[in-house]
């Protein structure tokens, strides 16, 4: 497996590979691998000749009281996971790389980015879609990797590639979850042991809408309270948000109809975690 640091370098190396007649696969993460990542690799590894994984901790898209400077980073560690799981290189640019001084160019996505996590992270989908539209440059693959933990970012990306036309195509993965629900999440290690049983509550809170809305339930406002009621049973969990969107334009509904997103976030220590469940209607 290579190291690839330079984007230039990284832009030769998959065009090389295009030319020769491969499918390149790309995987972009911010690095510490969790099973969630893994799934990602072996799905882009199942379905390309070439397989590249981006680690990049992208500091644009950090609020100033957000967690970059304290993000988890374990190089070493990460290099060993992705060449376990079949990866063939790894891009791991340095910041002065992307983000050449001034920088003055940038991506932003109207709209979807304006609900949910965007409300409480001004700017963040900002620093998601330069970096993502950066990366799609300089790693010009066939296929593209996401799970769907980070549903309004998945969305974002893909009305990006629409819009801006860009030749690639979007593989959504499901979420990957611990054995008691709690999605799989780097900031997961903020978590002290009481604060990680807490934490199981999101998803269990979530599989309550799913069951209601299996029963009949469609009025938004009856499965948002009784998601909201759940939440409540553990202190140590601060929700931020819970909405009913319709996927396409992430818009909150009143009757649950069609896609629609039920997401949440909340603060549980130290860990700003989200989740949600993707439901057709």
């Amino acid at each position: 497996m290579r190291i690839v640091t330079v984007p230039w370098e990284m832009t030769r190396l998959v065009t090389e590979r295009r030319e020769a007649g491969q499918s390149v696969g790309l995987v972009p993460t911010m690095g510490f691998f969790h099973a969630g990542h893994v799934s990602l690799m072996r799905a882009a590894r199942e379905e390309n000749d070439f397989v590249v994984v981006s680690l990049f901790v992208n500091p644009i898209q950090f609020g100033p009281r957000e967690d970059f400077k304290e993000y988890p980073r374990d190089l070493q560690r990460d290099v060993e996971i992705a060449a376990q799981a079949g990866v063939d290189c790894i891009f791991h640019p340095r910041v002065e790389d992307m983000y050449p001084q001034p920088y003055l160019t940038f991506v932003e996505v109207e709209g979807i980015t304006e609900g949910l996590c965007g409300a409480s992270r001004p700017g963040h989908f900002r620093g998601v879609a330069t970096v993502v539209a950066k990366l799609f440059h300089i790693i010009p693959a066939h296929r593209a990797y996401f799970g769907l933990k980070d549903a309004q970012q998945v969305r974002v990306i893909q009305k990006m590639v629409e819009d801006l036309n860009f030749d690639i195509q979007i593989v959504t993965c499901p979420t990957v979850r611990e054995e008691d629900g709690l999605a799989m999440s780097s900031r997961n290690v903020y978590l002290k042991p009481e604060e990680r049983r807490a934490a199981t509550v999101l998803y269990r809170s979530l599989r309550r809408a799913e069951e209601m809305v299996r029963g009949g339930e469609r009025e938004a406002r009856e499965v948002l309270a009784a998601v909201r009621e759940m939440l409540e049973t553990e202190p140590l969990v601060e929700p931020e948000y819970v909405e009913a969107v319709d996927w396409e334009g992430l818009r909150p509904v009143e009757r649950l109809q069609g896609k629609v997103l039920i997401a949440l976030a909340a603060r549980v220590g130290k860990a700003r975690l989200i989740d949600n469940v993707l439901l057709e209607v």
